[in-house]
């Protein structure tokens, strides 16, 4: 009955952000504006919000935590905060169980809301596994596929702050997170790259994963070097991060049946490949906090401390 009554109150929505919900799919959304503030938990739009559907493109979905002492409704009546945005990024295999579980914590006493959208394998095709860090799929942009779940969420949280946010990857979602942020540093405040093991170098001899060469034909825009250089950004990797994933039959199996493309092999070690990111950034003008955490090998838990650590007072200033 509280659903009912909470989706009769939607009348007259206008758009977020400059964004036209009716153009993201959102025309016809409930949002934490146009319904009772009592009945926010009921339709879980406050805490752990049930894993959601991108409207434009339901093959990505996101999930979302709330706190719900730190949220206000609807900023444009109250005149409260909008609450900070953190993206976190997933890798390869795809686990999202921080945001269930790990970061809660993080996100109650910094305060911030906490986004990570979903990347399936088999988006352009049933063996892809890596076009979502790529970002110039097949069938998909990845990087557009995140600026559409930050207007969705910019429509339905209007009390969450999408215009610039905070980012955080590791492995995979590092690989995708450093080639965001070539793209689209406008929309960031701040970013932790961590083990990305096979980087895209601001190198113009060659073309895309690998260098930024053919960056403005693939993607219609320069790389700036300058807006990059303005945010924090941080850089970080195990010690122990010393394993290369796959021997050299594995990659070369893979090169004879999927032919070449794409991202490129694994041929060294992630402390290798940050540590020439790090002087890649450092001869463009782009200074990093690089961080390099004893005795931990390629596992996210082990340099999560260090990233919020990071993270956290960047947030906690805000915007």
């Amino acid at each position: 009955m509280r659903f009912e009554l909470a989706l009769a109150s939607i009348i007259g929505m206008t758009g977020v952000m400059g964004v036209d919900p009716g153009s993201i799919g959102m025309g016809d959304a409930l949002t934490t504006a146009n319904m009772p503030e009592e009945f926010l938990d009921d339709v879980y739009f406050v805490e752990h919000v049930p894993l959601m559907a991108l409207q434009v493109d339901p093959r990505i979905s996101y999930a979302l935590y709330v706190p719900t002492t730190h949220y206000t409704a609807d900023p444009a009546k109250s005149g409260g905060p909008k609450l900070p945005l953190l993206v976190y990024v997933h890798g390869t295999g795809r686990n999202t169980v921080a945001i269930f579980d790990e970061l809660v914590p993080f996100s109650n006493s910094t305060p911030c809301a906490i986004v990570a959208p979903v990347f399936p394998m088999g988006l352009d095709g049933p063996n892809d596994l890596d076009s979502y860090k790529q970002i110039n799929g097949k069938t998909l942009r990845s990087d557009n596929a995140l600026l559409s779940v930050l207007d969705q969420v910019s429509v339905r949280w209007p009390g969450i702050e999408t215009s610039k946010v905070f980012m955080m990857g590791f492995s995979g979602g590092g690989q995708f997170a450093h080639r965001f942020l070539y793209l689209h540093p406008d929309r960031l405040a701040g970013i932790s790259v961590g083990s990305p093991g096979r980087p895209t170098f601001l190198d113009n001899t060659q073309d895309w994963p690998v260098g930024t060469k053919d960056v403005q034909a693939v993607f219609g825009k320069a790389i700036d070097t300058a807006a990059i250089a303005k945010l924090p950004i941080q850089l970080v990797v195990g010690n122990k991060d010393t394993e290369i994933h796959g021997d050299e039959a594995f990659w070369e199996w893979k090169k004879e049946t999927f032919g070449d493309g794409g991202l490129p092999p694994m041929n060294e070690t992630r402390v290798e490949s940050i540590e020439k990111l790090r002087d890649s950034w450092s001869a463009a003008g782009i200074q990093t906090q690089f961080n390099v955490v004893d005795g931990v090998a390629h596992q996210e838990t082990g340099v999560r401390s260090t990233v919020l650590g990071f993270l956290g007072p960047l947030i906690a200033k805000g915007i």
